[in-house]
């Protein structure tokens, strides 16, 4: 019963309580029943579906997709008897499904990472200190400590951990020992380096990246200054997990501005931080509310 997902709620507007509330996501071949199988477990708890959103990417035998918010009287005594009552049901039906089920007033853990540009990471430390990321923010770590007074002064730890030249094994190393056990997922918040394969696997969390361009177009250094030279006539930016192929993983969000052939280099950079501050942060929050579900190397996003 493992698969990443995730939620919305609209950037801009307080996140309502989740008290009492959980996530039920469910993924897997789609075959007649499932809805109604799903619906008589949470039922039998005496659960008030709150809201339901399915998709099937093909009716006769494709990939089922289904993320259900509930709320239940004494949630968190009765959530491990309703994961039981669910894995009855479709080992019962002969389902091939996998399915996560979470207490949604608990927030997931995060780690920041971040390099000398602050503007996604402040975003982040912004919204969450105002209610607007259901998130607790573990820990900031950067390979400069340029950021680390702003941070701390949102009362969120900071570890300085340099990186540099081409062996980062010891730096990954030390990574790995603050965020084992502490975090549910990662952020890169225009976290300057190249994360490496072996991280990736041991970490053992998702890991989300925001990249300066739209992907696929202009991948590697210096987007902005590529775009400028193509003439483009649209920027924007893209929030993609993060897999072994760089800047390849599954994308979750990405979004575009208008440009014209007066802005210079340091425009497109100034209006493009504006849209990667936006693009990060909606990606963060579907991941922190269960509203992705990744599906090979791609996702499933639930408004």
């Amino acid at each position: 019963m493992t698969i990443a997902q995730h939620m919305l709620n609209i950037p801009g507007t307080a996140t309502k309580s989740a008290d009492g509330i959980a996530s039920l996501v469910v993924h897997g071949k789609d075959r007649q029943g499932i809805v109604a199988v799903v619906g008589a477990a949470l039922r039998e708890f005496g659960a008030n579906i709150i809201s339901l959103d399915q998709y099937s990417d093909d009716p006769r035998g494709g990939e089922f997709f289904q993320r259900t918010e509930f709320s239940v009287a004494n949630l968190s005594a009765v959530l491990p008897d309703i994961d039981d009552a669910l894995t009855v049901r479709l080992a019962e039906g002969d389902f091939d499904l996998e399915f996560t089920l979470r207490d949604m007033s608990v927030p997931k853990r995060v780690a920041i990472f971040a390099s000398k540009s602050d503007h996604c990471l402040v975003e982040l430390l912004w919204r969450q200190r105002r209610g607007e990321l259901p998130v607790t923010i573990a820990m900031v770590i950067s390979n400069h400590a340029d950021t680390a007074e702003e941070v701390r002064s949102f009362g969120i730890p900071f570890f300085h951990v340099p990186s540099s030249g081409s062996d980062k094994s010891a730096a990954e190393a030390e990574h790995l020992r603050l965020l084992k056990g502490n975090v549910d997922f990662v952020v890169l918040a225009r976290y300057m380096q190249i994360i490496s394969a072996e991280f990736i696997e041991e970490v053992g969390v998702p890991i989300i990246n925001i990249h300066h361009s739209f992907l696929p177009a202009f991948v590697g250094a210096g987007p902005y200054a590529k775009a400028k030279d193509r003439g483009v006539k649209l920027i924007g930016a893209t929030a993609h997990y993060v897999t072994e192929e760089l800047d390849q993983g599954p994308i979750i969000e990405q979004d575009v501005v208008r440009v014209t052939h007066a802005d210079t280099t340091a425009d497109l950079q100034r209006r493009g931080a504006d849209v990667e501050r936006s693009v990060l942060a909606r990606a963060v929050q579907w991941h922190s509310e269960d509203r992705i579900i990744r599906t090979g190397n791609h996702t499933v996003v639930f408004s």
